[in-house]
Parts: structure tokens; C-alpha cells; sequence
């Protein structure tokens, strides 16, 4: 793969709205398909924003209609906001496109940059982006006073943790030893050139999760690596983590086309 191109788009005072963000995917995602540009990531803050993938339900958008803006990544409802640091990896890949490989390799370097921070994290079984893994089941708290076989999140498909407070909410995963997401990840592939991305919660105020259904999983919650540490931990001093584990798995991928099967002759 060529040497891969970061841009700084903006952080703090100087977080960049999603709408200005996803024009310029776009006319990155343009020129690097017509090989004007390297491979490029842009790196970012957002102001407060909650953004819906293709797969997203009605019953996983806030409850009191706060805007949300439809997208044409893959996955389901989330939120960006200060304190979480966004990238858009915009690269061009061999077709037919293995985008399960590529979501691979962005969550190995995310992975490695919280090992970097002393927070050992991981992939789930069917779960796109990485996460911090709870405590076994049967040595978690109760919920509610009710033993964990009565938990309705298991049982009732009419549950709704939005409406059930604070010991459902998704920001509060870690008090019930939960397994919880700590980067979520959300692509689309158009000409063969990657869009979206990551977002790495850094140190947000994860309880704008609590209004929507996040990434649609009910039975886990969120993360941020200022609060698995137990410390402030800055944007500023993640961004140049991320870039050096962005650029060692990126760059040194070897890229193939995906795979495909042909069908025994008749």
C-alpha cells in the first residue's frame, strides 16, 4: 500500500461539523479514485451529532426526536461528539473489496492503541468495532434486585433501556461489568475506495448514548478509555497513537481482493 496521508481537520474549539466532514470525504473519496491523492485518513472532533447507518431502526433513534443525521455507512445509529476522536480512512483497495478484512485492520490499530494506554481490549463474535469485555455472567451485580436470569433485556424484545434509567443506561456498562464498546466502526465502499470509519471514545460524556439505542445492541453498553483508566486522558495525547498504529497496520497490509467462490460445474 502507499504511505498513507493524515489530515488534521480539527479538534476542541475547532471541531468540525459533520455536514463539512462528510462533504470532504467526499471529495477526498473523488480524487484518490481518480489517483489525485494518496490513501488519506482525516482525523477529527464533531460537535454533539447523532448519525444513523443504513441498518438503523425507528425504535433505536432518540425518543425525543433530536435530529439525526441519515448517512450511507453500514451499521446502525451512534453518536460523535467532543472528546471521541473520528477518523475516515479514505483508501483505495484491490476489487473485489474484502471490507471485512478492512474493518479488521482499523480495529488491530485502535486495539493496539489502547494496549499503548495500559487497557487491554478486543473483538466480540459478530460485533463490529472494539471492545472492553465484562465480567462473566453468572459473577455480574443483579439489575434491579432481580437475579440476572430475570433480566429483561434477555427475555422481553419490547425492552427499551431508554426508558428504564440509569442501571440500563448504556453509559453505566462498566458499573455492571458489562462488556462495552469502546471504538465503534462504520464503512462504505463506493469504486473500490473506503469511506467513514472509527470513533474512538477518548474521554466524551458517554451519557448522549444513553438517548438512543446505540450501534442497535441492547445488552452492552460504551466505554471511553478516560474512564476504564481511571485518569484524564486527552485527545491530544491519543492522536499521535493512533496515526503511528494507523500508518504500521495500513501501511503494511498486503492487500488482496476478496475471495470468491466459484460454483462447482453441473
Amino acid at each position: 500500500m502507499s504511505e498513507l496521508r493524515f489530515v488534521r481537520m480539527g479538534f476542541g474549539d475547532e471541531a468540525v461539523e459533520y455536514q463539512e466532514a462528510w462533504d470532504e470525504q467526499r471529495r477526498v473519496h473523488a480524487a484518490r479514485f481518480a489517483d489525485e491523492v494518496p490513501d488519506t485518513v482525516l482525523l477529527l472532533e464533531h460537535p454533539p451529532v447523532y448519525t444513523a447507518g443504513r441498518r438503523t431502526a425507528d425504535n433505536e433513534r432518540p425518543l425525543d426526536g433530536t435530529p439525526v443525521i441519515d448517512v450511507d455507512r453500514g451499521g446502525k445509529i451512534t453518536w460523535h461528539g467532543p472528546g471521541q476522536l473520528v477518523g475516515y480512512p479514505i483508501q483505495k483497495l484491490p476489487r473485489p473489496v474484502d471490507v471485512v478484512a478492512h474493518v479488521r485492520r482499523l480495529e488491530e490499530a485502535l486495539i493496539r492503541t489502547c494496549a499503548e494506554f495500559g487497557l487491554e481490549t478486543t473483538r466480540v463474535e459478530g460485533r463490529s468495532g472494539v471492545w472492553v469485555l465484562g465480567d462473566p455472567v453468572e459473577q455480574r451485580p443483579a439489575l434491579g434486585g432481580l437475579a440476572l436470569d430475570f433480566d429483561p433485556r434477555l427475555h422481553d424484545e419490547e425492552f427499551d433501556p431508554r426508558m428504564n434509567g440509569p442501571e440500563y443506561a448504556p453509559s453505566n456498562a462498566g458499573q455492571r461489568r458489562e462488556d462495552r464498546k469502546i471504538a465503534a466502526i462504520g464503512i462504505r465502499v463506493a469504486k473500490g475506495v473506503t469511506m467513514h470509519g472509527f470513533a474512538l471514545n477518548v474521554n466524551p460524556d458517554n451519557k448522549w448514548f444513553d438517548r438512543i439505542i446505540p450501534c442497535g445492541i441492547r445488552d452492552a453498553g460504551v466505554a471511553s478509555l478516560a474512564n476504564e483508566l481511571g485518569r484524564d486522558v486527552t485527545i491530544e495525547e491519543v492522536l499521535p497513537v493512533v496515526e503511528r498504529h494507523l500508518r504500521d497496520v495500513l501501511e503494511n497490509a498486503e492487500l488482496k481482493p476478496r475471495e470468491i467462490e466459484k460454483a462447482p460445474a453441473a
